[in-house]
């Protein structure tokens, strides 16, 4: 049955509307091709860590100038780069120390400062924290997409741990290092698009009479946030109360320096390996922490993973154990792994604070990572390469 005119015509119509629509969305992308501005981007990141569009780029936009150009690179460079994005390796603001779960190219420079007050009052035993701006995060440039946010930590030094390996070596022979706690955790409200966000935010606490503020530091971390994935680390400042007056409010500026991680804990593991089987079993035996409050309901657990050629593995969970100075797992998992040599290995352990009767969100202890590529952590790993089908015992330290 042949169709009338005023189908045809309509049916036409609709073919030229589709059509215009089409050279209306290929004229568009050939705009946004010539006009895309392309910076450099450099990133040892993972999958679980950043996106690529979420790169160091509060460090490398301040040394870029110069007329909107297109970036060429060597083809294994960007290969080698992407690799690593996507991998399953975490990554961690290290400093001094090892650092979580994971792990980050040495920073050389960091770029902005930090401008906050601090008060105590001595009547009331309260510390009165307030952020108010954060500073030349990035070079000049005519766009910033950057969505800061400051989170605090109020630590103190609780006690003296065992003479762990990976902390004794950097902090001097026969040293034992300085456990960690975290009295207070806060965060500012995120500030999207700007390079010298305004904050404004103050936190308060009370001090309880046994912290004595020499002992106590506040940490104070710039980040950039990230929706969907792990917030970068831009910059830290530590501020050691204990060397500054702050009976009356007390501004201060400082420069934001590389990210540090600090020991919050000691974790006893081993380590065994069955080669006839291809399996890794991971024992933990001990977590040793500082304890500020005693909860009647308060529980650990640990998450541990295996990466192997960077890529995760099912990760594994220990029952909850109540919460002591000296926390007793004695548990042991076992992980199968695939057909990849020991060497590309590593094992990632994070402690988790939880509350058995009330339903309160986990809080994080501490975290570490520890494999051949741990320089820290080399002597266990070869240990237990060496003696296969034995249980190797350690220390190592847990981390923030």
């Amino acid at each position: 049955m042949p169709f009338s005119d005023a189908v045809k015509y309509s049916i036409l119509g609709v073919s030229v509307a589709l059509l215009l629509l089409a050279l209306c969305i290929l004229v568009w992308q050939a705009f946004r091709c010539c006009t895309c501005r392309h910076t450099t981007i450099t990133r040892p990141d993972a999958v679980n860590g950043d996106p690529l569009c979420s790169g160091k780029k509060s460090r490398n936009m301040r040394n870029y100038s110069g007329a909107p150009c297109t970036r060429m690179e060597n083809v294994s460079t960007e290969v080698r780069r992407l690799s690593r994005c996507l991998s399953g390796a975490s990554y961690l603001a290290s400093g001094s120390r090892r650092v979580d779960g994971e792990e980050q190219e040495a920073i050389t420079k960091v770029d902005g400062s930090i401008r906050f007050s601090i008060y105590y009052d001595q009547l009331q035993s309260q510390l009165v924290v307030t952020v108010l701006q954060v500073e030349g995060l990035l070079g000049p440039s005519k766009t910033c997409s950057l969505q800061p946010f400051v989170k605090l930590r109020l630590m103190w030094a609780g006690s003296v741990g065992v003479e762990v390996d990976d902390c004794t070596e950097e902090e001097g022979e026969g040293t034992a290092p300085i456990l960690w706690t975290v009295l207070h955790e806060w965060r500012t409200r995120v500030v999207k698009g700007s390079c010298n966000p305004l904050f404004g935010d103050q936190f308060s606490c009370i001090m309880q009479e046994d912290k004595e503020l020499h002992h106590i530091n506040l940490k104070m971390e710039v980040r950039h946030f990230d929706k969907f994935s792990r917030h970068t680390v831009l910059g830290e400042v530590q501020v050691p109360l204990g060397q500054l007056n702050i009976s009356y409010p007390l501004e201060l500026q400082e420069d934001l320096k590389t990210p540090q991680k600090d020991l919050v804990g000691e974790v006893l593991l081993t380590l065994k390996f069955l080669p006839t089987s291809q399996r890794l079993e991971v024992g933990l035996l001990k977590v040793r922490t500082v304890l500020t409050e005693i909860h009647s309901d308060g529980a650990l657990y640990a998450r541990i993973s295996v990466q192997c050629n960077q890529h995760k593995l099912r990760y594994q969970k220990t029952s909850a154990v109540a919460y002591s100075l000296v926390t007793v797992f004695n548990e042991v998992l076992m992980f199968s792994l695939p057909e990849f040599p020991l060497e590309q290995c590593k094992v990632s352990v994070s402690v988790y604070e939880t509350h058995m009767t009330r339903k309160l969100p986990k809080h994080l202890i501490g975290h570490l990572t520890l494999g051949k590529e741990e320089n820290s952590q080399d002597k266990h790993w070869s240990s237990m390469m060496c003696s296969v089908r034995q249980p190797i015992a350690k220390w190592h330290g847990l981390l923030i």
